[in-house]
């Protein structure tokens, strides 16, 4: 009986990891087709996005379709967000026609008038906007600096979290504007 028992156990085991293993087949599927589908809505949200400037205007990122957008999510207080923001400069002034940054403040601690002060206080040419739609909320941006970028035509290439020092950082935002800015051939 004890063999009975050990066989029988032994089956029931095998029905269930044979079961289970089908379940996480389907689960698999399922996780990529939920993947592409986020991914599907965070460029449209990205291509789609609005945001306030400091007047309280609205700013659309298919205003700037021609250029290369680097829509950075930053506040006051981030020390790598401000780290950045020298080599995101000096490529502004790389690349005048070919590359903007939208400087976006998503109000996680800072005011309007935090912003304002440091904008006051620094010499940077950026687009300083406020997420006023919520964007960094659709993309579920945890943690700052979170960058996303568009390419000159106004499509959504990617999102990056963080920072990896100033060379890094200026290798690889040149390498993304050199490659999705618009051909100057046949002009």
């Amino acid at each position: 009986m004890t063999i009975l028992k050990q066989i029988l156990l032994l089956s029931l085991s095998f029905m269930i990891f044979a079961c289970g293993s089908q379940d996480n087949q389907n689960s698999d599927t399922q996780a990529v087709s939920d993947t592409e589908s986020v991914e599907m809505t965070e460029a449209s949200y990205v291509e789609q996005a609005t945001f306030e400037d400091m007047s309280g205007n609205t700013v659309s990122v298919s205003d700037f379709k021609g250029k290369v957008v680097l829509i950075d999510f930053w506040e006051t207080w981030c020390k790598p967000c401000l780290a950045i923001f020298p080599t995101m400069q000096k490529l502004q002034e790389e690349y005048p026609d070919d590359f903007v940054v939208l400087a976006v403040n998503p109000g996680f601690a800072d005011t309007k008038e935090d912003a304002q002060n440091f904008i006051s206080e620094h010499d940077y040419d950026f687009r300083y906007l406020l997420d006023s739609n919520d964007l960094n909320e659709k993309l579920n941006v945890q943690s700052i600096p979170f960058k996303v970028y568009v390419d000159a035509e106004g499509n959504f290439i990617k999102s990056d979290i963080g920072s990896y020092g100033e060379n890094k950082d200026y290798q690889a935002l040149k390498s993304v504007i050199e490659k999705h800015k618009l051909s100057s051939e046949g002009e």
